[in-house]
């Protein structure tokens, strides 16, 4: 039935459409889901959006690592005696119908007795009994419905995750101390007469004192921690003056109380403290659905399948797999260490290692590296070294992947601070030194006073809130990033490095051309019923692109790693290789190709070529006006020519990179003093990725798979990389601008500090005023930016 669409998940119907109750299904694995569904009074699920499921998978032995307890009791969150809970990750979750139909995973399994959805993380929280069902059977359940988890050996090395809520406290303990200080500082500000107020005018003040001492002690001490660590490295980082005006202004007020000079300062402390606070916690609300530090064991399993001796299967936790042992790697499977092929047709996908897009045959005795995926029914393999000493964790191993990179970047707020704090502390020196040879009980007064009213609170909160919202109008953008100063370090950037396959690639879609005789639909008939029975990758691409009806074949054979060949009536086909088809005309060629041979003649070959992402010789133009642009591929120079055509005429090309190359590569630019963004999309860049100054990792699902990297661009919006670079740098002018703005306000104040003229009044409207102008300030200005970005 033509353009019929599968009920369950949405997919085109081809001839062999599957119809139940009217609907219609493209296997019979969504019409299994469909029934489950009916049986369980579940239908409702189809309501709230249209084709929300997905095709289940064959997981048959998948998870058979979850018979062993020890690796159970790792995943688990809560292990009370029956009652058993774990947070499984679903890549599937998209929309409401994935949430309502987790949550009723009790419908389906009544041994389950709850199941909550986080939809930005997408997981599943379940709870359920354990003497009643197993968290194997779990995860088939939710396998058969469409919806497997992904479990990965960093989920069991992790374990239970901590969450750090110290920040929600402080900022909850400085805002109540704030808003109960301003309220009895009012009768003050006002000098309100009346008996009662001056009767408990006393208490009041004390009780000011009483408020502002867990703002002091518990609220703040991340600044005074940070700026003594400042200090002792011999750094002034802002934080030395905010400590320093932190500092003062509570042993001022203090003393204020204790011998009852006045009423002190402390609706300016608690009001500092809270907008510093809520500056940094704004900066910190990024996205914690995603996940930028992943490395190998974000995707390696936790177990794998091992072949005794006596030829019996076992699994067994990935760490205690060791040299010499056997196992069994299924379709799909990943390549957990590295290994001799002992049995089995192994064509393995090594895209996310190498970076080389088509998938490699391999044959007995040949060598497997820890990493490909398995991606033709099952194979054994003899482990040659673990899972520790393998060639993608060696990768890991690089000293570049321990480094922090914030550690070696000084902000601009850093940078200004240096200047500011020594200025303050000349401005206050000075004008003490002054009042000591005009008016000496003023000289103390003038002292505090210059440090209380220039305490950089303004300056302080202009970045966060800055860099806070560009993160946000980003993130809605779907250009995720891991902190706030990735957007400085893009801002200082020169120099642009682009992987090929993945990146400038998608693997959404291939172009495939013919070169050669022209086929007749009888030979193209029978090219796609041959390739119908291979499956090969190419053989699979082809097939998919080939319109022509199917006809029946006979003596089909598969040569692994060279081709096949089949027979229809009197006319006999082969397809593969060059050198399989005995192709004489060709000897070099770079093309990933499939050559064609009817009876005795060569017809010609099938290209595969990449293709390439939508505006990639726009985005290669805009950026070549400002930056330095390369191309570094592990794929080989087949299609180098095309690029030079597409691309501008000054960008460097590299091939044939390993993963140590690409790193060495960015390395060796930064050595020269450039600062590097390197733009990738598999395991195969995470080196450059972690060396660079700036990583990002392209995604096609920002919520699967992304290598170590400082930011996650949704592969959607490629074409826009330089617009994000260009706001990047626009968002360090609105910083520049509000530092501008801080220094007029600090001059105001320095007039009243210098000259003996600052009240508690003064300060309580100086230094709230300040800091609000420069939140709403940066808050408009950034968005009024985000509003330009397509």
């Amino acid at each position: 039935m033509e353009n019929t669409l599968c009920f369950h998940c949405g997919n085109e119907c081809d001839t062999k459409t599957i119809s139940v109750k009217e609907k219609f299904f493209c296997c019979n694995g969504c019409k299994t889901v469909f029934e489950i569904f009916s049986e369980n009074d579940l239908t409702c699920y189809y309501d709230f959006q249209n084709n929300p499921g997905a095709i289940p998978e064959e997981i048959k032995g998948k998870y058979d690592f979850l018979d062993n307890v020890a690796i159970v009791d790792k995943l688990l969150e809560f292990n009370d005696g029956n009652i058993h809970v774990v947070n499984l990750y679903i890549p599937h979750i998209h929309c409401s119908s994935c949430i309502w139909v987790l949550e009723n995973l009790h419908k389906l399994q009544r041994n389950v007795s709850a199941s909550q959805v986080d939809f930005p993380k997408k997981t599943v929280r379940i709870t359920y009994n354990s003497e009643t069902i197993s968290l194997k059977e779990i995860v088939v359940l939710l396998s058969s419905i469409g919806y497997e988890p992904y479990i990965s050996l960093e989920d069991y090395e992790v374990g239970k995750k901590k969450v750090d809520r110290s920040l929600i406290y402080k900022l909850g303990i400085a805002g109540f101390s704030f808003g109960n200080v301003m309220f009895l500082s009012f009768p003050e500000y006002f000098e309100v007469s009346g008996f009662w107020l001056e009767h408990y005018k006393g208490i009041f003040r004390w009780l000011m004192f009483v408020f502002s001492l867990p703002v002091v002690f518990y609220a703040s001490q991340d600044y005074f921690i940070s700026a003594y660590k400042g200090l002792r490295s011999k750094i002034l980082n802002i934080d030395v003056p905010i400590a320093l005006g932190i500092a003062v202004l509570f042993i001022r007020s203090s003393a204020e109380i204790i011998f009852d000079l006045g009423t002190g300062f402390f609706d300016s402390l608690t009001g500092l403290v809270f907008f510093l606070l809520l500056g940094k916690f704004f900066q910190q609300k990024t996205y914690n659905f995603l996940s930028f530090e992943r490395d190998y064991k974000s995707y390696f399993p936790i177990a794998v399948t091992r072949i005794s001796s006596e030829g019996k299967e076992e699994n067994v936790q990935i760490y205690d797999v060791e040299k010499g042992n056997r196992l069994l790697i299924r379709n799909q499977e990943l390549i957990p260490v590295d290994g001799i092929l002992i049995n089995g047709d192994a064509k393995i996908d090594y895209s996310f290692v190498t970076g080389e897009a088509i998938p490699v045959s391999k044959k007995s005795g040949d060598k497997l590296f820890a990493g490909g995926k398995q991606l033709s029914g099952i194979i054994e393999m003899e482990v040659l070294t673990s899972v520790s000493q393998s060639y993608l964790t060696q990768l890991w191993s690089n000293d570049v992947f321990k480094k922090d990179k914030n550690s070696s970047f000084k902000t601009l707020t850093d940078r200004i601070s240096q200047h500011f704090t020594i200025t303050i502390l000349l401005i206050a020196f000075i004008a003490t030194a002054f009042w000591l040879y005009f008016d000496a009980s003023k000289a103390l007064n003038v002292f505090t006073a210059v440090l209380i009213i220039a305490c950089p609170c303004a300056i302080a909160l202009a970045a966060p809130f800055t860099l806070g919202n560009m993160l946000r109008i980003l993130g809605k953008k779907k250009f995720y990033l891991k902190n706030a100063t990735v957007v400085e370090q893009l801002a200082a950037i020169d120099s642009v490095i682009f992987d090929k396959t993945g990146t400038l690639t998608t693997s959404k879609e291939n172009e495939i051309d013919y070169k050669g005789v022209e086929l007749s639909s009888e030979e193209k008939a029978l090219l796609k019923s041959t390739l119908r029975a291979s499956n090969h990758p190419l053989s699979r691409m082809l097939y998919g692109s080939l319109k022509e009806e199917m006809i029946s074949v006979t003596n089909f054979k598969e040569f692994t790693g060279k081709g096949i060949e089949a027979t229809s009536k009197e006319t006999k086909i082969r397809v593969g290789s060059s050198s399989f088809v005995k192709n004489t005309e060709e000897q070099i060629n770079l093309d990933t190709s499939v050559h064609i041979r009817v009876n005795d003649e060569y017809k010609g070959k099938y290209i595969f070529k990449n293709a390439y992402r939508n505006g990639v010789g726009d985005l290669f133009s805009e950026l070549n006006f400002n930056y330095n642009l390369a191309v570094v591929s592990g794929d080989n120079e087949g299609e180098k020519k095309y690029l030079e055509t597409l691309l501008p005429k000054n960008t460097s090309f590299l091939f044939n990179q390993k993963p140590a190359n690409k790193l060495h590569y960015v390395e060796e630019l930064q050595n020269k003093g450039a600062h590097v963004i390197m733009i990738g999309d598999g395991l195969n860049d995470a080196g450059a990725l972690a060396q660079s100054n700036v990583g990002i990792s392209l995604s096609e699902n920002i919520n699967v798979f992304s290598p170590a990297c400082d930011a996650i661009l949704d592969a959607s919006k490629f074409n826009q990389i330089a617009s994000y670079m260009k706001v990047s740098k626009k968002a360090i002018k609105i910083i520049k601008y509000s530092f501008i703005l801080s220094l007029c306000y600090n001059l105001i104040g320095l007039y009243f500090a210098t000259t003996g003229q600052l009240k508690p009044v003064i300060a309580a409207i100086l230094m709230p005023l300040s800091s609000i102008s420069i939140v709403v300030f940066t808050t408009v200005a950034t968005n009024l930016l985000g509003r330009k970005i397509k």
